[in-house]
């Protein structure tokens, strides 16, 4: 994929779909439509844009629905579509996890001026943690995301990651993981370590495709490596 910011636009509105393309293409950014909201979140699956303008109002699926469904595996950055212009539904948006929202009408000069700034606010506080983990943990929720998406772990495969987060690139050996994955200390064998570590492998790959970062020391055991790439 190119290095140009990728904008997906879901819209309805077929006209004001193609304007908005037509101004983001103009200001170098590449651009996917959607005209339906059934489809949106498979589609961001496969692809994660850099972000997405997404209408309320959606034939198939509304914008609500597909906002708090990407939440919970991704953060991008997402600037709600809207003709509503009541307070409720602005604050709605926005407290599902939507980054901006604009209502119709609206200029698309405009439009492409917030694109610009939320990209310009994500490139900043990127840049300013450089060497910071991809992972991310919840210990309240008992919840873990890797590079924004939310994994979907046991708790037994959330522990055995928070206890390889917390010495990226330090081999822990099986009998230092065994001490970590079970509360109440339970004895288990070395093959059930290895399971556990193929399934929260094959649960990173799957969130995140082209990065395997969990990596095997043969003879000793297992490290994080986020320069690793999939094998």
């Amino acid at each position: 994929m190119s290095a140009e910011p990728y904008i997906l636009i879901v819209e309805d509105e077929q006209k004001l779909a193609r304007l908005l393309q037509d101004y983001l293409l103009a200001s170098g950014y590449q651009c996917r439509i959607l005209n339906r909201g059934d489809g949106v979140v498979a589609a961001v699956r496969a692809e994660l844009p850099s972000i997405i303008l997404l209408d309320l109002s959606l034939p198939g699926y509304d914008g609500l629905s597909i906002c708090r469904d990407i939440r919970q595996f991704s953060e991008v950055p997402i600037i709600m579509i809207t003709a509503r212009v009541e307070e409720v539904d602005r604050l709605l948006g926005l407290e599902i996890g939507a980054d901006d929202y604009v209502c119709k009408p609206f200029s698309l000069r405009e439009v492409v001026a917030r694109v610009k700034a939320l990209l310009r606010r994500v490139s900043s506080a990127n840049s300013e943690t450089p060497d910071a983990s991809p992972l991310h943990f919840d210990e309240d929720r008992f919840e873990a995301r890797y590079r924004g998406n939310l994994l979907v772990l046991t708790p037994v495969e959330y522990r055995l990651l928070r206890a390889l987060g917390a010495r990226p690139g330090q081999v822990l050996s099986r009998n230092q993981l065994m001490n970590s994955l079970y509360a109440d200390h339970r004895i288990v064998s070395d093959r059930t370590v290895d399971s556990h570590v193929k399934n929260l492998r094959r649960k990173l790959c799957e969130t995140v495709p082209g990065t395997d970062p969990l990596r095997s020391v043969y003879g000793v055991g297992y490290k994080l490596d986020w320069y690793a790439n999939a094998e």
